[in-house]
């Protein structure tokens, strides 16, 4: 049997690859693991602080994982590493500083380590003791980014946001003043010393001071300031002042100010506006006066203790002081004179109204100066040395009105006019003394005392002869008188009766006279125990008697 089937027309099955799927669901938990770590990085990046450096002289006290860096007590970063600088002079120390922190990273912000510190201004960071040292921070006020700084030897006095105002003293010399030195305002401690240096010059010592608050609106540009130091024991023309502001200034010393009570009370001053500091306050007050005119005495006489800064007074109130004691050679003389220049502040004995304004210009105050002391020299007015002290032998000048002095020529053309003196009443008190003396040296002390002895002889004698005759020859007639007193009373009582009933104003003559004799006796009895007691009074008299 054939099969004439047609095999062609059966449709004949072809095998295809089956297809794989793309992503697996395997893969799912590491992908989100993976996400998962990038967040936590990214968020831990993202919460992560910066990084700075701080570079110290030494790192005492600082350690790495332990020592924290500190604003306002708050930990703000820690101490990640501890290494030497490039050059092995210094440390460098890498902090890790919290995010909430990173915007106070600016440039003049301050870094220093805090440990236990005793200043002049007290005790600080006794706390250290228990919780250690830590890397104090203080932000500043530039809005410049900052991640490398430079350490501090030592921690501010003055923060930067402590109220107050800082301003710079200039004096010659440091003296006894130190950082921490404490700043006086009526013998309140009102502020303290917080740095210095020298002058660019090299003349002078720059302090600045801080000021605390309130009472920086007391300075003004009018305010004197001067050293109040321990004890300022002074002895001079005024005689013995002896001052001290605390018992604090008498060991590290202190600064104190004011503003003089004849200067108007201005507005306060900027910060960081210079003044002068001065040795002592009388020094400082006396440049209250902003008008200073100076002139010159030549004296005739002798000018020793007489020293610079000796007070020049008028009826007694000072007007101003000595600037110089010297000797001046004039032109084609060969014998020098002494020479006293004074400096008068004619805001203490003028009217202020006949000043012009210093703005006006100094020139113009010399000449209303000038033209009021030409008034008092047509008066009399005359510049004459005084005695301050005898003891000491420190002298003054005063200006005195000498009535009748002969008319004197004033050039007021000259920088510092010569002013009329008077002669001193020293050199007459002197002369009288000398006088004294010498009438003194020329009296015989020898003969006299010779004189003396043979006077008090002579009187011994008499004395004498006083108690070994005359007192026994009164003594003996005041016996007789007893007697014959006695008598008389027997002869009274004898006619006793007789007398009474017969004749009266016999009887009581009789005893009148009786009385009288009393009388007389008593006297003479006072009498003889004076002359025992006193037996050189029959010579000499009596002695008056004491009240």
């Amino acid at each position: 049997m054939t099969d004439n089937t047609d095999y062609s027309q059966i449709p004949t099955a072809t095998a295809e690859p089956k297809k794989r799927a793309i992503f697996s669901v395997v893969w799912i938990i590491p992908i989100l693991a993976a996400v998962v770590a990038l967040g936590i990085a990214i968020e831990h990046l993202l919460s992560e602080g910066p990084t700075i450096t701080i570079v110290f002289k030494s790192a005492e006290g600082i350690e790495a994982g332990k020592t924290f860096i500190k604003y306002k007590d708050v930990n703000i970063g820690q101490v990640i590493q501890v290494k030497l600088s490039e050059n092995y002079q210094k440390v460098v120390v890498t902090a890790k500083i919290d995010k909430s922190a990173e915007g106070l990273l600016v440039g003049d912000a301050k870094f220093w380590v805090v440990r236990p510190r005793v200043t002049l201004s007290g005790i600080s960071g006794m706390s250290t003791l228990l919780s250690g040292n830590f890397i104090a921070f203080e932000a500043g006020n530039s809005s410049t980014p900052r991640f490398d700084f430079q350490a501090l030897d030592i921690p501010p006095l003055v923060m930067e946001t402590e109220p107050g105002r800082q301003f710079v003293l200039r004096a010659p010399t440091l003296g006894s003043l130190g950082i921490g030195s404490p700043l006086y305002y009526r013998q309140l401690n009102v502020g303290r010393v917080i740095a210095y240096d020298l002058a660019g010059d090299g003349k002078s010592v720059n302090i600045r001071i801080f000021v605390d608050n309130p009472y920086e609106n007391y300075v003004t540009e009018q305010t004197c300031f001067w050293q109040a130091s321990g004890i300022d024991v002074s002895l001079g023309a005024s005689g013995l002042n002896v001052k001290t502001q605390s018992v604090l200034s008498l060991l590290i010393g202190g600064i104190a100010f004011e503003t003089p009570p004849s200067v108007a009370s201005g507005q306060p001053a900027e910060a960081n506006t210079v003044f002068t500091l001065y040795q002592d306050r009388t020094t400082a007050m006396s440049q209250e006066d902003q008008i200073v005119v100076h002139y010159t005495l030549y004296f005739n006489e002798s000018l020793r203790g007489l020293a610079i800064t000796a007070p020049v007074t008028l009826h007694g109130l000072p007007i101003g002081q000595v600037t110089a004691v010297e000797l001046e050679y004039p032109p084609a003389a060969t014998n020098p004179r002494p020479r006293v220049e004074i400096a008068l502040f004619p805001r203490r004995f003028m009217k202020h109204a006949d000043l012009p304004h210093r703005a006006e210009g100094q020139r113009k105050n010399c000449d209303a100066c000038n033209a009021f002391l030409q008034k008092l020299v047509n008066r009399g007015l005359r510049a004459q040395l005084r005695s301050a002290n005898l003891l000491l032998g420190h002298r003054f000048i005063a200006l005195d009105f000498f009535p009748g002095s002969p008319p004197a020529d004033v050039d007021w053309r000259r920088d510092a006019p010569i002013l009329p003196i008077a002669a001193s009443d020293l050199v007459d008190f002197e002369g009288k003394i000398n006088t004294i003396l010498s009438k003194l040296e020329k009296i015989p002390y020898a003969e006299i005392g010779e004189e003396m002895k043979e006077t008090f002889a002579v009187l011994n004698k008499t004395v004498g002869r006083v108690e070994s005759e005359l007192l026994p020859e009164a003594q003996k007639a005041m016996g007789d008188l007893r007697r014959a007193l006695d008598a008389a009373e027997k002869i009274l009582a004898s006619s006793e009766q007789h007398l009474v009933g017969r004749d009266a104003p016999v009887r009581q003559e009789l005893r009148e006279a009786l009385q009288e004799i009393t009388r007389a006796a008593r006297a003479i009895a006072i009498f003889t125990e004076y002359l025992e007691q006193n037996p050189a009074a029959l010579i000499r008299g009596k002695a008056p008697e004491v009240p």
